[in-house]
């Protein structure tokens, strides 16, 4: 298990649950919308907003924090996180917030308090890019998007 250290942004709600796991076997911490003065957003079809979750966390170096879309906002009401996943690195202090796309035909209400996205929290390897004259061949070669066929 890795720790995260958490703190709550001043103008947080101390009453909003912090990330958490809804079951044994998520894999994913679930993370709420927490607005400063307790008030909701309306994210209209076709636009995006900045979330806030009222939190800042600590990842340990070696991670990072994914941050995913709930799969039930997405089927229920369209709405995703454009990005996806996006990436807290180990290094980033501030606040954290979640962006939200709202792909349905209907406005979307984000209350105080709802679950935005999940948290997955994942190992990070970092690679030395090294420049080369040519590169190792491989069956597939250069075929690119749909080159491998149709399942």
């Amino acid at each position: 298990m890795v720790a995260i250290r958490v703190v709550r942004d001043k103008d947080a709600d101390p009453q909003i649950a912090l990330p958490s796991y809804e079951t044994t076997g998520a894999a994913g911490a679930d993370v709420r919308a927490n607005f400063a003065d307790g008030r909701s957003s309306v994210v209209p079809p076709g636009e995006r907003a900045l979330i806030p979750t009222g939190l800042r966390i600590e990842i340990p170096s070696g991670y990072e924090v994914q941050v995913r879309p709930r799969s039930g906002l997405a089927l229920k009401h369209g709405v995703t996180i454009p990005n996806a996943p996006g990436t807290i690195d180990s290094d980033y202090r501030g606040p954290l917030g979640v962006i939200l796309l709202n792909t349905g035909s209907e406005p979307f209400t984000v209350g105080h308090g709802d679950r935005i996205a999940q948290l997955v929290v994942a190992p990070v390897v970092q690679a030395q890019f090294d420049l080369s004259d040519d590169l190792g061949s491989t069956t597939r070669g250069a075929g690119g998007f749909g080159s491998t066929g149709k399942s």
